[in-house]
């Protein structure tokens, strides 16, 4: 897996995950990311773009046209159906990975 793969898979579910609580423009999204993850987890326009439309055409995200907060014209995501069980799958496996790691950083030395 190559960091591009992992970078992608991850944001994909953050993403995802976001949706969960309901349809979100694309600004609401990399907030919601940046607030819960404590401004850890700081998404890139470009990379947050790219990912809704690659979700979106995968058939996990729906879109609409809707007003803003500031009334502005926005784009609402919303989770489909499966999207729902991309997420339940993919949750599975990024707690997988992320253990795993973990464990390797934990290890004591030989």
């Amino acid at each position: 897996m190559s960091d591009l793969d992992l970078l992608q898979g991850t944001l994909d579910v953050l993403v995802l995950k976001t949706l969960t609580w309901g349809p979100r423009h694309g600004y609401a999204v990399a907030r919601w990311i940046k607030d819960t993850s404590e401004g850890a987890l700081g998404v890139e326009d470009r990379a947050l773009y790219v990912c809704l439309h690659r979700l979106e055409e995968r058939g996990l995200i729906s879109s609409e046209w809707g007003v803003s907060e500031n009334n502005r014209k926005a784009k609402y995501y919303r989770l489909t159906a499966a999207g729902r069980r991309e997420l339940r799958n993919k949750s599975a496996d990024f707690t997988e990975y992320a253990t795993a790691v973990f464990k390797v950083l934990r290890a004591a030395e030989a």
